[in-house]
C-alpha cells in the first residue's frame, strides 16, 4: 500500500512510518525535521521508506507531492505540539495545525486519496475533566490554543468528509510517551524523568505533583494508527490507557530503576495546567478493535531501555 506520512520524522510518526514499513508498505515521509530528526528513520530509509524535506504550510508543495506519490492513506502527524509556544505564539500554532491541516486536507482531496488519519490530543481539547474517563463527547474547553488548534483541524477534518466524501477519523491521543520522545511539553514529563534516572539526578514536580495523566505506549498508538485506517469509521477516538497516573506515581514507578534519593523537588504549580484527565477508550474497543496493550511499568522499562 502506498502510505504518506506527515511528520514521520517525529516521535510519534516515526514510529508509524516503522509499522507501515514492517507491513511492507510503499512509506513517504513529509517532514520539515524542525522538531523531528532524521536518526529516526535511520532504519526506516534503510528499508525503503523515502523522505520528502517539506512543509506542511506549503500548500504547493504538499500539493506536487500528494499528486507526485497518490498515497492510498495519509497519516497526518506533522503538528506545532509544544503548549507553552502555543500560548506565547497562537499564529504560528494555527498556521501550523489548522492551515497546514487544511492544505493537507485540500491535497487528500484533489488526489483522489481514499483515507485520511488525522492526529489530535485528548487532555489538551478536554481541558479540566468533568467526567473521568472523558468520552469523546466531553465538552471542549481547551486550556490553550494547541488544543483548541486541534480541535479546529478535526472539524475541518469532518468538513471535508460532508462536503467533499474524504474518508476522515481522528485519533485524540493521550499523553504518549516511549523511545525518541523528546522532552517538549507537558507529554515530555516521562522522557525528562527518565533522563534523570539514568543522570542520577532529582526529578522536579510543579506543585504538589497529584496532576493526573493518561500516559499510553507509542507503540499502541502506532498500532491504532493502522487499524483506523483500515477502519471506515470517522469522527474523534480516544486513544489512551484509560487510567488517571499522577506524578508522584511517575516517581514511584521511576525509583527502583535510579540511584538512591530520587527523590523529588517541588517547584511552583504552573498555571492553566490541567488537573485532571483520564481517556474513555471505549469506542476505538468496539469500532476499531483496538485497546492498549502496554501498561505504565512496561513501558518505562522499555523507555529506559531504549535511553541506555
Amino acid at each position: 500500500m502506498r502510505t504518506l506520512v506527515t511528520g514521520g520524522a517525529g516521535f510519534i510518526g516515526s514510529h508509524v512510518v516503522d509499522a507501515l514499513v514492517t507491513r511492507g508498505d510503499d512509506v513517504t515521509v513529509l517532514d520539515d525535521v524542525s522538531t523531528g530528526r532524521r536518526e529516526n528513520l535511520e532504519s526506516a530509509l534503510g528499508n525503503g521508506a523515502k523522505l520528502v524535506d517539506g512543509d506542511i504550510r506549503d500548500a504547493g508543495a504538499v500539493m506536487e507531492l500528494c499528486e507526485r506519490v497518490r498515497p492510498e492513506v495519509i497519516f497526518h502527524l506533522a503538528a506545532q505540539i509544544d503548549v507553552r509556544r502555543s500560548v506565547t505564539d497562537p499564529a504560528f500554532d494555527a498556521r501550523v495545525n489548522v492551515e497546514g491541516t487544511v492544505n493537507v486536507l485540500r491535497a487528500a482531496q484533489a488526489s483522489g486519496v481514499p483515507r485520511m488519519v488525522n492526529t489530535s490530543s485528548g487532555g489538551a481539547i478536554y481541558g479540566e475533566a468533568q467526567t473521568i474517563p472523558a468520552p469523546e463527547d466531553h465538552p471542549v474547553a481547551p486550556e490553550a490554543p494547541y488544543g483548541l488548534s486541534k480541535f479546529c483541524a478535526e472539524n475541518y477534518c469532518e468538513l471535508f468528509t460532508r462536503l467533499h466524501g474524504l474518508s476522515t477519523v481522528s485519533l485524540r491521543y493521550g499523553n504518549v510517551y516511549g523511545p525518541r520522545q523528546d522532552p517538549l511539553g507537558e507529554a515530555g514529563v516521562i522522557a525528562i524523568f527518565c533522563g534523570k534516572v539514568l543522570a542520577g539526578e532529582r526529578p522536579t514536580i510543579f506543585g504538589d505533583g497529584r496532576q493526573t495523566r493518561d500516559y499510553v505506549y507509542v507503540g499502541d498508538v502506532a498500532r491504532a494508527n493502522l487499524l483506523a485506517a483500515e477502519s471506515d469509521a470517522g469522527g474523534p477516538f480516544n486513544i489512551g490507557l484509560g487510567e488517571e497516573v499522577d506524578v508522584l506515581e511517575l516517581v514511584e514507578a521511576l525509583r527502583p530503576h535510579g540511584a538512591d534519593g530520587f527523590d523529588p523537588e517541588h517547584a511552583p504549580e504552573r498555571p492553566g495546567e490541567v488537573r485532571r484527565i483520564a481517556l474513555d477508550c471505549s469506542r476505538a474497543r468496539e469500532e476499531l478493535g483496538w485497546e492498549a496493550k502496554v501498561g505504565l511499568e512496561k513501558g518505562l522499562e522499555r523507555t529506559l531501555a531504549s535511553l541506555r
